[in-house]
């Protein structure tokens, strides 16, 4: 069974009649009770005083109620004032912050594709100096084995050399030297003669079988040079000028090529020395960038929370101030409304 409906509120006027009634009544009361102690007052002089009294003191209640009000009024401006301008610099903190946010996220973006490059191009200097060494190691490798055979063949040929001077100037040899027919035919003699070893004229007639190739193809050495018994010696030195030209020759070009890995040896290692100092400040930067984009992070959620609740809570100031002054309004009214009652009942 539903309950009858509350009854509609009295107006304001009757409000304020009835407000004006007890006040009255209280008057009338207190004139009865100073009756017996004043009886030569009139009663219509104190009732008078009394809504005068009345009147003042609504007045009175009207004056502090409107300080009160004014010092409210001017509190929700102040805060009013205040809020606005967290809610305005939070803002203005969201969007700086987001703004970092993004260009951090683009600075290490931008690192971490540059630090894949530097990558790409350090391991491909590294493996072409990995492959420059390789080579360079079989060069001289090459270089050491000519240089020493070189050598032994120059030792070989000033050692024939010293010991055919020696015989042809009278030694145990000479005769038979002076009737050798070319160079193979002294070097026989003289290791008959055990002046040199098998090895060296070995050595040496190779020498000269390759000279005769150079100079006459397929012709043997003892052709070429028969018919020059008489100057073995100076066909020595010509081999050994032969010798130690080729030997200063590879000199030569290992100098160059050691000369030539050694720029490019330098190059790379430079290169590769900077890619390193590049990757590290890529790494450095990244890291950086992820560590402002943190905090900035951290920051723009307490910021975003700071924001949230100014707005809230000038929501909230803002129903609160009209809500006062709506009352303080009403108030006033019905306090002007007594206030006309007395003057009328006057």
């Amino acid at each position: 069974r539903s309950s009858a409906p509350d009854p509609p509120p009295p107006p304001p006027a009757f409000r304020s009649a009835m407000k004006f009634a007890f006040r009255a009544a209280a008057a009338a009361l207190a004139l009865r009770t100073a009756a017996g102690d004043a009886a030569e007052v009139s009663p219509i002089a104190k009732v008078m005083e009394l809504i005068s009294d009345l009147q003042a003191k609504i007045l009175k209640e009207g004056e502090g109620a409107q300080k009160i009000y004014s010092e409210f009024a001017e509190w929700c401006e102040d805060k009013s004032r205040e809020l606005n301008h967290e809610i305005k610099t939070a803002k203005a903190e969201v969007a700086e912050l987001k703004a970092t946010i993004d260009q951090q996220e683009a600075k290490a973006a931008a690192l971490t594709e540059k630090l894949e490059e530097l990558s790409g191009e350090s391991s491909a200097n590294e493996k072409e100096l990995k492959e420059a060494t390789e080579v360079r190691a079989k060069e001289h490798a090459a270089f050491v084995a000519t240089e020493k055979e070189l050598l032994e063949t120059v030792s070989a040929i000033q050692r024939a050399i010293g010991i055919l001077e020696r015989e042809l100037k009278g030694g145990a040899s000479m005769l038979q030297l002076q009737g050798a027919q070319n160079v193979v035919d002294a070097l026989g003699t003289l290791v008959q003669a055990s002046r040199i070893s098998v090895a060296d004229a070995t050595q040496l007639t190779a020498l000269l079988q390759q000279k005769s190739d150079d100079s006459e193809p397929g012709a043997p050495a003892a052709a070429v040079y028969e018919g020059k018994s008489g100057n073995i010696v100076d066909t020595l030195a010509d081999l050994l000028d032969d010798a130690e030209s080729q030997l200063s020759a590879v000199r030569k070009q290992e100098t160059k090529a050691r000369h030539a890995f050694e720029l490019t040896e330098k190059a790379l290692k430079d290169e590769l020395k900077h890619a390193d100092r590049m990757i590290a400040e890529a790494k450095d930067g990244i890291a950086a960038a992820g560590e402002t984009k943190s905090k900035a992070e951290g920051e723009l959620a307490v910021t975003s929370k700071d924001l949230a609740s100014d707005i809230e809570g000038l929501g909230e100031l803002h129903h609160e101030c009209m809500t006062k002054a709506e009352d303080f309004e009403a108030e006033t009214k019905s306090r002007g409304e007594e206030l006309a009652a007395i003057a009328k009942a006057k």
